[in-house]
């Protein structure tokens, strides 16, 4: 079994001991060959890691009524896994900003299309002209194969997650509270269908209650798991604006959604274009900004047309390195008519591209994944 397997309910139990976090994390993997060592650990050998007394402390008072057991029973009882940190399936782009979470809790599926993901979020008051503006501008990014984030609370961060649904898109929903409790608890029903559609994320395990403190901390999380953040409409100092301020810190591209110089709902997301933020006034603004019309493009021709034996002959050929057609058919014992038809599709396709004169040479890495669904 894989260590981050093995491992995983000491991450979740230390990760019920207040005060650790990535940076305890850390220093307890230096420290010890694996966490299970680092859960069984005298105060003495928990010092020799480099904890502070607070923080050893902490953990042998709180160690003795953690049941691991009972801790892993409670996660399948409810449907949530916990995905840790050092696991291949945590999200890569989550594990880029600073002060990820060593201990991921999702209930539903994370998917490699969540690579592509933005976030939308904004005012719990939202007005005609934000819910317009969400569920047409949502609508559009999940038909182009973006994921929509959002925080499940009321106004923006609902009308998003519905509008994901309803086009049959992906949505995740991340939470300050844990994953067994729904808050705002009108979005039960919400919760349940995101869960078949996407999933619900939180650092904190099951049985934690929602804190206002929590709420500031879960927006890091939505911006990092996000190539950017879309803010429709938010008040100068909303939630929204920290979760673009926390964007910006990440290296994510921010978004933001003109509207009236006389509407509240709109000073915060005005100032945000004042200073910087892409201008948004639909859809194609953010595939452009992110550089995803391409690539949405090449998905589509992907999906249009499976792959062939031809095209797996082909592959074999080419490198990163041009190559002449002429020696492309020499090589492969295909006609010229196949071979020219064939690398036509796959450059469109987004497998190989044409470098003059037709030479050919891959495009991107992806050998290995392409031959493997046709053979």
């Amino acid at each position: 079994m894989e260590n981050y397997k093995r491992d995983s309910k000491y991450w979740v139990g230390f990760s019920l001991i207040p005060g650790i976090g990535p940076v305890r994390f850390n220093q307890l993997q230096s420290h010890f060959p694996n966490l299970a060592e680092a859960w069984a650990a005298g105060p003495k050998e928990l010092k020799q890691a480099g904890l502070d007394s607070g923080t050893v402390k902490s953990i042998v008072t709180s160690r003795p009524g953690i049941s691991l057991d009972v801790e892993m029973e409670k996660l399948d009882r409810t449907g949530v896994q916990a995905i840790i940190s050092n696991s291949p399936d945590y999200p890569k782009r989550l594990k880029e900003i600073y002060d990820f979470p060593p201990v991921l809790y999702v209930k539903g599926t994370l998917s490699p299309r969540d690579d592509w993901t933005i976030a939308v979020v904004g005012t719990r008051r939202a007005t005609n002209y934000g819910r317009q503006v969400t569920e047409e501008i949502t609508s559009d990014l999940v038909k182009n194969n973006v994921t929509i984030a959002s925080g499940l609370a009321r106004g923006i961060d609902t009308i998003a997650h519905r509008s994901a649904l309803e086009a049959g898109g992906r949505t995740l929903a991340v939470f300050a509270c844990g994953l067994d409790i729904v808050y705002p608890s009108e979005n039960a029903e919400l919760a349940r269908r995101i869960t078949l559609q996407g999933a619900l994320v939180s650092e904190y395990p099951p049985g934690t209650k929602p804190r206002p403190d929590y709420f500031p901390r879960r927006n890091r999380i939505m911006s990092g798991l996000s190539l950017g953040v879309l803010v429709v409409e938010a008040g100068e100092t909303s939630g929204a604006m920290i979760t673009a301020r926390l964007a910006l810190e990440q290296n994510r591209e921010v978004f933001a959604v003109p509207g009236s110089i006389l509407s509240p709902a709109s000073i915060g997301t005005n100032k945000l274009i004042q200073e910087g933020a892409k201008l948004v006034r639909d859809y194609r603004d953010v595939l452009q900004e992110l550089n995803l019309t391409v690539a949405t493009h090449q998905m589509e021709m992907k999906d249009l047309v499976s792959g062939s034996e031809t095209e797996a002959a082909l592959l074999k050929q080419l490198g990163h390195e041009p190559i002449h057609i002429d020696e492309v058919c020499r090589s492969s014992g295909l006609p010229i008519s196949s071979v020219s038809s064939t690398l036509a599709m796959m450059e469109l396709k987004g497998l190989v591209k044409q470098v003059g004169a037709m030479n050919y040479a891959l495009a991107r890495e992806g050998r290995e994944e392409y031959t493997a669904k046709v053979e």
